[in-house]
C-alpha cells in the first residue's frame, strides 16, 4: 500500500502536462482548404477561424462532448457531434443558398466519451426514447454493464448491479450529488422519474475521488435536465396493460440571467392480478406523487458567480401481498398476509460556483434529505427516520496550460434510526428493537490530471483521506490511465480502493420481508475493497458506416464483505464480517454499428465470476448469471417520422440460496432456468406529439411462484427475496410525449 501512496502523491505533483484542445482542418469536397471558415460551439458560444491552411484549433477544456458547427458563405452548415477528439476533418458540400445555422442533427444514442480516461459510456435522451422508461431503474433496458435486479418480489423493490455485485457498492449520483443512500436505496432508483433525466453517465470500476470514497464496482451519475436546454413544455402520459397509470409535466421558462425548471409526477396503482395461481399479487399497487424545481442563475463560463438550487418533495405507498390484503384493515394481522411501504422524502439540493478566470473556480456543492417511512411486512412492523446532509467544497484550478488540479474539503452526515416491531411474530424471529447509526465524516482530496506525449496519454491520480466518528482515519488512492494508440484507438486503466460503511435494514430489504430470522454474530465494520480494470475502445468510420468496439476486464477483491449467509440455514440470513477471499471478475465486450445513421445494431456479452472462498472450497455468490447476451435493433428513416427499436436479452443460469434442508415443499432447485427477453417499442412523431406503443417481456417468460413458502406466508419458510427472472410476464403499453420547444433565443 505504501508504494501506491507514494506514486500517488508524486502524480499530484507532477505538472507535465498539454492543453485540451481540439485541432481540425476544413477542406472542400476535393480536399481543398478553406480558410476562413466559421467554427463555433452553441452550447459555449466559443468560436474560431480557420486560417489559411483550413486549420484551426479550439480549446475544450470545459466541454465532455458539445455540438461543433462549421460555416462558410457557399457551402452547407454542418453539424458535428464531438466527445473528445483531438483531430477531426471536417468536408463541406458546396451549396448555391447561404445557410442557415440549425442544429437539426441528434447526438448518438450511447456513446463513449474519447476525452475521459476513464470508460464512461453516456446514455442520451435518443436512447431514453427508445423504451417507456418510466423511472431510473427501467433506463437500462438497452445496456449490457448495468442490471437492475428486484430484491423483494411482494413490493418490486430494485437495485442496479455492476460487475455481477449488489447495488450498493456502486455509487449512484444525482447531478453529482449522492442522495441514494440508506433508507432512499431500497426505492430511491424508482423514485427518479425519467422525465427529468437528461444524461446517464455509467463507468465501471474505480472512480474519481472527487465525489467520496464509497464507489466500488462503479459509478451511475444521473444529470437532471436544464432548463436552459430543454423543452419549453414537456408532458408524458403512459398506460400499461395491468391498468398501472403514469403522468409526467415539465415547464421551464426564463432568460440569460435566471432559468426555472418544474415538473410533477405521479404513478396510480394497477389492477390487482393474480396469473401464478399462488393467492399473491403479481406486482405492488403503486401509489406516488412527485413535486421537482431546479433554479440556475448566471453563466458558469463567465467570471462572476452562477448556480443552481433545486428542491424535490416525493410521496409514495406500495402495497402487496395477498390478492384480498387491504392495508386500511389488516395492517399487521394474522389471517392475511400484506405488505404496506409509505414514505415521505423532501429534497434539498445545489451547487453555487465563482468563476475567477477561466483557469480557476471555486464550487460549493450542497444536498440533504430526510425520509420518514412506515412499513408493515407481514407481522413485521418497520418504522425508519433518516436525516442525510454532504457539503463539498473544491477549487478546479488549471495551473498552467499543461495540468489541472481538483482539491477540497468534503462532510458527510447520516442520522438513521429503525425501529422493529415483531410482538406478533409466528416465525420466532428475535431481532426486534430499536438500531441507531450516526455518522459524521470530514474529509481532504486532492486529484491530478496530466497528460503526455502531445496528448496521447493522460493521468489522472487521486486521493483522499476521511474521518470517521467511529472507524477512524480510512485513505482512498485512485489512479487511471488512457493511452490513445490513434485518433479512434484507446485503451484504459484503473485502479482504486473503495469503502462504505453498512445499513444493513434499509440495503437488504429481504431480511425484513422474509421469515428468516437475522442473526449478528459480531458488530459490522466497514466493507473494503480493491478494484482494477483495463478497457480496449475502437471507433471507426467508412463511408455511411460508423460504430465502435470495446472489450473490458475488471476485478475487484474484498478486504471486508458484508453479505448476509442465507446457504447455512434457509430460515436464518447470518450476518458477520467476511475476511477471507471474495472476488469478482467481470468480463464485457460490445460491438455498434450504424448505417447511414438509419439502422443501428449493437451486440454485447458479458461473463460474470463472482465467488468467496471459504474453508477451501468455491461459493458462487446468488443471483448472477454467469453469461449474458444483449441485442439492440433500431431503425429510424431520413425523415424521422417514426422510429422502431428492439432488444433482446439472454440470461445463463444463476445460482439460488440452498434450501435443500427446507421440507421438500418449500425447496428451490440448485440453479434457476436460462431464459430470454425481447422488447419492442414504435414511435411515431407527429410534430409537437410523440405517440408509442411498445411491448415488455413478448414471449410471456415468467419465473413461477417466485415466492418460496406461498402456501404459509406467516411460516419459518417464507421467502421474497428469491427471484432470478420476470415475474408479471407479458406487459404492453402506450404512451405519448408532448413537446413544446423554444422558439425563440432567450432574453
Amino acid at each position: 500500500m505504501k508504494p501506491i501512496l507514494f506514486a500517488l502523491l508524486c502524480s499530484l505533483l507532477y505538472l507535465s502536462s498539454n492543453a485540451q484542445t481540439l485541432a481540425g482542418r476544413v477542406v472542400d469536397e476535393k480536399e481543398e482548404p478553406l480558410p476562413g471558415a466559421v467554427v463555433f460551439i452553441p452550447a459555449t458560444q466559443k468560436h474560431t477561424s480557420t486560417d489559411s491552411e483550413g486549420d484551426f484549433t479550439l480549446d475544450m477544456s470545459d466541454a465532455d462532448s458539445a455540438f461543433i458547427v462549421i460555416q462558410m458563405i457557399g457551402f452547407r452548415t454542418d453539424t458535428i457531434f464531438w466527445s473528445g477528439q483531438t483531430d477531426m476533418l471536417f468536408r463541406l458540400v458546396a451549396s448555391t443558398e447561404l445557410s442557415e445555422v440549425i442544429i437539426q442533427d441528434e447526438k448518438p444514442g450511447v456513446y463513449i466519451s474519447e476525452m475521459n480516461p476513464i470508460k464512461t459510456e453516456t446514455i442520451t435522451q435518443t436512447e431514453l426514447g427508445k423504451a417507456a422508461c418510466c423511472d431510473l431503474a427501467g433506463c437500462f433496458e438497452t445496456q449490457t454493464t448495468v442490471q437492475p435486479q428486484t430484491t423483494n418480489v411482494i413490493t418490486n423493490s430494485k437495485e442496479l448491479r455492476i460487475l455481477g455485485l449488489s447495488g450498493v457498492y456502486n455509487q449512484i449520483l444525482i447531478d453529482g450529488l449522492p442522495m441514494v443512500q440508506g433508507l432512499s436505496y431500497t426505492y430511491g432508483i424508482s423514485g427518479i422519474p425519467g422525465t427529468i433525466v437528461d444524461q446517464i453517465h455509467v463507468s465501471k470500476g474505480a472512480n474519481s475521488v472527487v465525489q467520496g470514497f464509497e464507489s466500488i464496482s462503479g459509478q451511475i451519475n444521473v444529470e437532471t435536465r436544464s432548463p436552459a436546454n430543454t423543452d419549453q413544455l414537456f408532458v408524458n402520459a403512459y398506460w400499461n396493460s395491468f391498468n398501472e397509470k403514469h403522468f409526467n409535466a415539465n415547464a421551464a421558462f426564463g432568460g440569460k440571467k435566471w432559468r426555472n425548471l418544474v415538473a410533477v409526477h405521479t404513478v396510480q396503482p394497477a389492477d390487482r392480478t393474480d396469473r401464478h395461481g399462488d393467492g399473491f399479487m403479481d406486482l405492488p399497487l403503486l401509489t406516488r406523487y412527485m413535486v421537482y424545481n431546479r433554479f440556475e442563475f448566471g453563466e458558469a463560463d463567465k467570471p462572476g458567480w452562477s448556480g443552481r438550487v433545486g428542491l424535490r418533495l416525493l410521496h409514495e405507498e406500495r402495497v402487496g401481498g395477498q390478492m384480498n390484503f387491504h392495508p386500511e384493515k389488516g395492517l399487521g394481522g394474522q389471517e392475511i398476509y400484506g405488505q404496506r411501504v409509505e414514505m415521505m422524502q423532501p429534497e434539498l439540493f445545489g451547487r453555487l460556483d465563482y468563476t475567477l478566470s477561466q483557469r480557476s473556480r471555486l464550487s460549493l456543492l450542497a444536498s440533504g434529505f430526510a425520509q420518514e417511512q412506515d412499513s408493515w411486512f407481514g407481522l413485521l412492523g418497520y418504522r425508519a427516520s433518516q436525516r442525510n446532509a454532504y457539503l463539498n467544497l473544491q477549487h478546479e484550478w488549471d495551473y498552467s496550460l499543461s495540468g489541472r488540479m481538483i482539491y477540497g474539503v468534503s462532510f458527510r452526515h447520516l442520522d438513521l434510526r429503525e425501529t422493529i416491531d415483531l410482538e406478533n411474530d409466528l416465525a420466532g424471529r428475535t431481532f426486534a428493537g430499536s438500531y441507531a447509526r450516526l455518522e459524521n465524516i470530514p474529509g481532504v482530496f486532492a486529484e491530478n490530471t496530466s497528460h503526455f506525449l502531445n496528448q496521447k496519454l493522460t493521468w489522472i491520480a487521486g486521493i483522499r483521506a476521511d474521518v470517521h466518528n467511529e472507524f477512524g482515519t480510512r485513505v482512498t488512492p485512485r489512479t487511471l490511465l488512457k493511452y490513445n494508440i490513434s485518433d479512434r484507438t484507446s485503451i484504459r486503466a484503473s485502479a482504486g480502493m473503495g469503502w462504505r460503511t453498512v445499513n444493513l435494514f434499509s440495503e437488504n430489504i429481504g431480511l425484513l420481508a422474509s421469515s428468516r430470522n437475522v442473526i449478528f454474530q459480531e458488530h459490522l465494520q466497514p466493507e473494503q475493497a480493491l478494484n482494477y480494470g483495463l478497457n480496449f475502445t475502437h471507433k471507426y468510420e467508412s463511408g455511411k458506416w460508423d460504430g465502435f468496439v470495446s472489450a473490458d476486464f475488471y476485478h475487484t477483491s474484498f478486504q471486508n464483505q458484508v453479505f448476509p449467509d442465507y446457504d447455512t440455514d434457509p430460515t436464518m440470513a447470518i450476518i458477520s464480517n467476511f475476511t477471507g477471499p471474495s472476488y469478482s471478475r467481470a468480463y464485457q465486450a460490445e460491438w455498434q454499428v450504424r448505417y447511414d445513421r438509419v439502422v443501428e445494431l449493437k451486440l454485447g456479452y458479458g461473463y460474470l465470476d463472482v465467488y468467496r472462498m471459504i474453508g477451501g472450497e468455491r461459493f458462487e455468490l446468488p443471483f448472477n448469471p454467469r453469461h449474458k447476451l444483449l441485442a439492440v435493433w433500431s431503425y429510424k428513416p431520413r425523415s424521422e417520422r417514426f422510429h422502431l427499436d428492439v432488444n433482446f436479452h439472454w440470461y445463463g443460469q444463476q445460482r439460488l440460496p440452498d434450501t435443500g434442508s427446507n421440507p421438500e415443499l418449500y425447496q428451490r432447485p440448485e440453479f434457476s432456468e436460462s431464459f430470454t427477453m425481447v422488447n419492442a417499442q414504435f414511435t411515431l412523431n407527429t410534430g409537437m406529439f410523440e405517440w408509442y406503443l411498445g411491448c415488455e417481456n413478448i414471449f410471456d417468460f415468467r419465473q413461477m411462484r417466485p415466492i418460496v413458502g406461498w402456501q404459509d406466508p406467516f411460516g419459518p419458510y417464507f421467502d421474497t427475496s428469491s427471484v432470478w427472472g420476470p415475474v408479471r410476464g407479458r406487459e404492453f403499453y402506450v404512451g405519448f410525449r408532448f413537446r413544446l420547444t423554444k422558439s425563440t433565443p432567450e432574453a
